[in-house]
């Protein structure tokens, strides 16, 4: 079985997201050429030195907060891999799915 720290977690507290982006090195993007068809377009968290480079450009956090309120999503991640060190797996999910997963599960 998994420790504790290993677990996602999920959140839509957006000081705990940008904290948990920031302390990693990471910034809020969105994917080039999706703005107009759903507001600012799909939203990522950009790492440098990663894959996304020629496809993601940053935004502000203010941007970004704002479309993930407007497309109601909520922050997956995770603080530790397995083995103890710092995770930087996240993904933005539907918030409503969150919902209904947490009461399926009586919690």
């Amino acid at each position: 079985m998994a420790e504790s720290s290993a677990e996602s977690k999920v959140t839509t507290d957006h000081e705990e997201i940008q904290g948990w982006v920031e302390e990693r090195g990471g910034r809020p993007a969105r994917v080039k050429g999706t703005e107009g068809k759903q507001g600012i377009g799909l939203l990522r968290i950009d790492y440098p030195g990663f894959s996304g480079e020629d496809t993601l450009e940053v935004i502000s956090w203010e941007e970004f907060f704002t479309a993930f309120e407007d497309n109601n999503l909520a922050f997956l991640y995770q603080e530790e891999k397995k083995d103890g060190s710092e995770s930087r797996f996240s993904k933005l999910i539907d918030r409503d799915s969150v919902e209904e997963k947490s009461k399926a599960a009586g919690k």
